[in-house]
């Protein structure tokens, strides 16, 4: 037993050390090239949508924090992400109304139990729609542009971890799901990426 919960505290630190710097890569990109070309807003809203939603459900049940900790890192990186990608688009006036939309969702997700029960359900619709709406923006443009594939890929290691740890402490099926399913997605987009990458390097 010392030797499972030796690895369950491994990959729950190492997922929260990940988590940390997971959107600095993209971040940098962004900032680097003063262009959002090849990043997806619609994946970004719909993939911060899921994580807002996970946090609630996680806080809600008052599973351990250790488990769920990642989730406010990750949604402050991505909030500073999508208001770079709505500067770099000229869409800065979005912003007011993403903030309320986030915002008025997070008190309904708390009313009921059963609202916040469907929501999570559904957040692994809504995450892997932010993965194909990422794929859709590549195969559109065939230009991985400004897409970070440091960031897609320790967003994969972070669902491999989690996976384990749900396996060792809650076991939610629905949580354990959604990282099942997040993880493939995030191996399919990092892979678009790097497709792309390299026929660009061809090009050149």
């Amino acid at each position: 037993m010392e030797g499972a919960q030796l690895l369950l505290e491994l990959a729950n630190w190492s997922t929260i050390l990940v988590c940390a710097v997971l959107k600095l890569p993209q971040g940098f990109v962004l900032l680097a090239a003063k262009s959002a070309a090849g990043l997806s807003l619609e994946s970004l809203v719909l993939e911060l949508s899921g994580f807002l939603v996970c946090l609630r459900y996680h806080s809600y049940y008052s599973y351990p924090l250790s488990s769920y900790i990642e989730y406010p890192i990750i949604i402050a990186q991505d909030v500073v992400l999508l208001l770079f990608v709505l500067h770099y688009s000229g869409k800065m006036r979005h912003a007011l109304p993403y903030t309320i939309v986030f915002v008025g969702g997070w008190y309904v997700l708390g009313l009921q139990k059963w609202i916040v029960d469907l929501a999570m359900n559904l957040s692994t619709l809504i995450s892997a729609a932010s993965k194909f709406a990422q794929l859709r923006c590549l195969w559109q443009t065939k230009d991985s542009g400004q897409v970070s594939t440091l960031t897609w890929s320790l967003a994969t290691y972070t669902c491999a971890a989690r996976i384990f740890t749900t396996l060792m402490t809650t076991k939610d099926l629905t949580v354990l799901f959604r990282f099942v399913v997040m993880m493939a997605l995030n191996v399919w987009v990092t892979a678009t990426i790097l497709r792309y990458r390299k026929i660009a390097k061809k090009t050149d």
